[in-house]
């Protein structure tokens, strides 16, 4: 059984938001669009794994969206102590409503449809996803996509990792849908799937630290465009031009790739399921 977790993106940002003035720096077009002067309120879920967040608490800058989202801060002329973060349950983000954050960076795929309500900055991480099963089992010897058919599949609600299995793998059964990663976990324990699906580097601390009878049978991407986490914003939040700039100067500068060297590192020798 293969199960999905994880919210890899299907698609590069619609939101193509750009400051008011192009002369003005990130942290100039800031000013005036957070929901409270002077603060930036984050948000993520709760718990937040690893590697995206140790030790669960987002606050510490230690991990690849915490560190990132304090990079972006800085660059919007926020210091640390200037960062709020409040949580906000993965599903939730995306329904369309105010917000009581000024974004959210929690694993999120960018893609049509939750565009429509919601706005995303540009990418800040381009995923694959990655089939995780016990070390014994049948389905660890897979080497192809097609390998996987025959297999009894599942995955987080409301994440891409579904919409792959579906789209992608096809079973010739319905997958099954778990609340959220801990569920999941649990059911590949159990024998209730053959397998799960997360993003590549969840799959690493999953397979390294909680599941250690498991392994990582290999990688694979979605159909169409490559996916990327995004952050999220209420739809017609003009702070998403500023986060676009910011993201734009710590890409340009090496400072995305050196974040993604200390915090993803192991995840480029990893087989690639065709």
């Amino acid at each position: 059984m293969l199960l999905a977790l994880g919210c890899a993106p299907q698609e590069s940002s619609t939101a193509t938001d750009a400051p008011t003035n192009p002369d003005q720096t990130a942290a100039e077009c800031a000013q005036g669009n957070t929901l409270t002067d002077g603060t930036l309120t984050i948000a993520t879920d709760s718990p937040a794994f690893e590697p995206w967040f140790v030790d669960n608490d987002p606050s510490n800058g230690k991990g690849y969206e915490s560190a990132v989202a304090y990079a972006v801060a800085k660059q919007l002329g926020f210091d640390k102590a200037g960062v709020k973060w409040v949580k906000e349950p993965f599903n939730k983000s995306f329904a369309p409503g105010d917000k009581d954050f000024d974004f959210d960076i929690n694993q999120i795929s960018i893609t049509p449809a939750r565009a429509k309500v919601v706005d995303f900055s540009d990418g800040y991480y381009n995923a694959s996803q990655a089939l995780i099963a016990l070390k014994d089992s049948p389905v660890a010897k897979a080497t192809t996509v097609d390998d996987l058919k025959d297999f009894k599949l599942g995955a987080q609600t409301g994440t891409t990792s579904l919409t792959a299995i579906r789209d992608d793998i096809q079973p010739t059964t319905e997958p099954l849908v778990f609340q959220n990663t801990n569920v999941a976990k649990q059911a590949l324990l159990n024998g209730q799937v053959d397998a799960i699906v997360a993003d590549l580097p969840t799959a690493f601390f999953i397979t390294a630290v909680q599941i250690p009878t498991a392994t990582i049978v290999g990688q694979f991407q979605q159909s169409g465009e490559p996916e990327q986490f995004g952050m999220l914003f209420q739809k017609g939040n003009a702070l998403v031009g500023c986060v676009n700039q910011a993201l734009a100067t710590l890409t340009s500068d090496g400072t995305l790739d050196a974040l993604e060297k200390k915090w993803l590192s192991q995840t480029v020798d990893v087989p690639v399921l065709q």
